[in-house]
């Protein structure tokens, strides 16, 4: 009989971290408390990368779905603002770079922090409804979640549907307040609706989240090609990003070549009823659906005069509270904003949209020592036991 080889004499601890899988609108993520995840900025992003599997195009080691949809995380705290129940981190972690952003807040994942609260204990539930009040880390904002929760608990099962996801599900109703300026503190950043970058007219928005909005016959596309279409086309994401480069640059973002921020959305007329066609730069790829912030700033371009979103869109009368409907590849979201108009055009004070979430999994997310301690010898643990 041949001899057994000989265990190795250390092992690497693996750590055990309290989690959730969420889906949140039409995106997914991890879902932490603050308090589980280390204090160290440095060592919380090691964490989050060795949790997601990144870099790695597969994600194979982690919880990552290998798509910038499905490679997000929640950090939620109770909040110390006497009018702010939770704070919100957001983190979208790359699936091929080493790279944590935290610039970025996501409208999505926004969906589920509510119920995750609750399910938490971070906040007490209503017997009926349970309303949530949230600043969004990342840009400052807040934002408020009406959550059903029957009898104390979390309902997710229920009648509405949202395109992008399959089946139906209790709604998340989205109250952003204070939206417009997310970043740059203003709703158009150059002070202009409409402004040139390679020979191309664009506007520059800030409304939820800064973006540069293209028409996309200006770049020689029709505006309803599926994502797979458009990523398909390297030359047409080169020279995009070239462009959203500049145009980070002049929305006093400073260089945004390693950040996502500002996204990129490229309008077209409606062709199924709505207000206006958007497909959605992530910004490497094209959004499957579309991004909850995104269609806030999108839907608040296609009502401000003199930009290039107002050329494609066909809104109804001037309301307000005004809707607007945003066709998008996996079928159309609504967004409901509140405006002002002005002699120099719109001022946006709030803005909602109706989500839905889901809990996935319940319990920790396993990664190696070595990304809390990465000069630690393996086996030896975080805590020094």
């Amino acid at each position: 009989m041949s001899a057994q080889p000989a265990p190795p004499a250390r092992y690497e601890a693996q750590v055990g971290i309290p989690a959730a899988l969420m889906r949140g609108g039409t995106s997914k993520g991890l879902y932490f408390r603050r308090a589980d995840l280390p204090d160290d900025p440095r060592a919380r992003d090691r964490v989050l990368l060795a949790a997601m599997g990144s870099p790695d195009p597969r994600q194979i080691d982690g919880a990552g779905g290998a798509n910038p949809l499905t490679s997000k995380v929640a950090i939620l705290s109770p909040s110390e603002a006497d009018d702010v129940d939770i704070d919100y981190l957001f983190a979208q972690v790359h699936v091929e770079r080493a790279f944590v952003d935290l610039n970025p807040t996501c409208g999505n994942l926004l969906a589920a922090v509510g119920p995750f609260a609750v399910e938490r204990g971070m906040i007490e539930a209503g017997d009926d409804e349970t309303r949530v009040r949230i600043r969004m880390v990342n840009t400052g904002g807040l934002a408020e979640a009406v959550v059903q929760t029957p009898g104390g608990r979390v309902r997710y099962d229920g009648e509405v549907a949202i395109d992008g996801v399959p089946g139906t599900s209790a709604p998340v109703v989205l109250n952003l307040l204070q939206c417009a300026g997310s970043r740059t503190g203003a709703l158009l950043p150059s002070g202009r609706p409409r402004d040139e970058i390679d020979g191309i007219p664009v506007t520059l928005i800030d409304v939820a989240v800064p973006m540069m909005v293209v028409r996309a016959d200006a770049l020689g596309k029709t505006g309803y090609e599926t994502p797979a279409e458009l990523d398909a086309d390297t030359a047409l994401f080169a020279r995009v990003e070239r462009m959203r480069r500049t145009a980070g640059e002049m929305m006093g973002l400073g260089n945004v070549s390693d950040l996502v921020i500002p996204k990129v959305s490229l309008v077209a007329p409606p062709r199924a009823g709505c207000g206006i066609s958007s497909r959605y730069l992530v910004p490497t790829r094209t959004h499957q659906a579309h991004a909850a912030t995104g269609a806030i700033c999108v839907a608040s371009a296609a009502a401000a005069p003199g930009t290039v979103a107002s050329e494609v869109a066909r809104l109804g009368p001037a309301s307000n509270p005004l809707a607007v409907g945003i066709e998008h590849p996996a079928g159309r979201i609504e967004v409901s904003i509140d405006i002002r108009r002005t002699a120099g055009g719109i001022e946006v004070t709030s803005a909602g949209l109706v989500r839905t979430a889901r809990l996935i999994f319940d319990g920790k997310i396993h990664v190696p020592g070595r990304a809390f301690n990465p000069g630690r010898p393996a086996g030896d643990r975080p805590d020094g036991q």
